[in-house]
Order: structure tokens, then sequence, then C-alpha cells
């Protein structure tokens, strides 16, 4: 299994960054795919998640500005994220589970740092 981020950077407050994951090596359609984050000295915390059946699930920090989408005919899971703030400088990671196991894979991050 496979999963590699791209659509990170630097961008100003109040901007805006798309995030992809592009995922092979598994039945993509089958799992939960979620988009989590790493700040510096802080614990990695889920930021969405995205059913195979397309519902949704978000941190209450970025409900409203974030949208996570995924494309099963493309294996590919995005986040769009809006109103960017410095308290979401972090690298974010790409994650693949099925619900019947407790662990998934990761990919290997991609930094974003909000900053003027």
């Amino acid at each position: 299994v496979q999963l590699v981020e791209s659509g990170g950077g630097l961008v100003q407050p109040g901007g805006s960054l798309t995030l992809s994951c592009a995922a092979s090596g598994l039945t993509f359609s089958a799992y939960v795919m979620g988009w989590y984050r790493q700040a510096p000295g802080k614990q990695r915390e889920l930021v969405a998640s995205i059913s195979s059946g397309g519902s949704t699930n978000y941190a209450d920090s970025v409900k409203g500005r974030f949208t996570i989408s995924r494309d099963n005919a493309k294996n590919t899971v995005d986040l769009q994220m809006n109103s960017l703030k410095p308290e979401d400088t972090a690298v974010y990671y790409c994650n693949a589970k099925l619900l019947s196991r407790s662990v998934g894979f990761w990919g290997q991050g991609t930094q974003v740092t909000v900053s003027s």
C-alpha cells in the first residue's frame, strides 16, 4: 500500500490550499480515508475523515473551513482548506483504514505552513 500526499506549502493567513492523496495497492473504495496533522510538540490529531460511502467527519477546529472529498475512480482523497490560520500549521498525513482494523496505512506527510 502506498499513500502519496501533495499540495502542501506556505500560505498567508486567510488563504487556501488543497491537499491531495493518491492511493495505490489497496481496494480504495473499501477504506475510510482520513487526513491527520501533527504540529511541533503536539500529538497527531484527526482533521477530517470520509467513509467509503461518503460520510464525513471533521475536527471542531476546522468545521466550516475544510472540506474532505474522495474520488473512488481515481483512488484519491482531497482536503480543501480555506480561511487558513497560523494554528493550522502542521505536517498533514493521509491515512487509509478499514473499519474492521484498529490501525491503517500512512503517507509520508506534507508540510503546511500558515504565516505572513
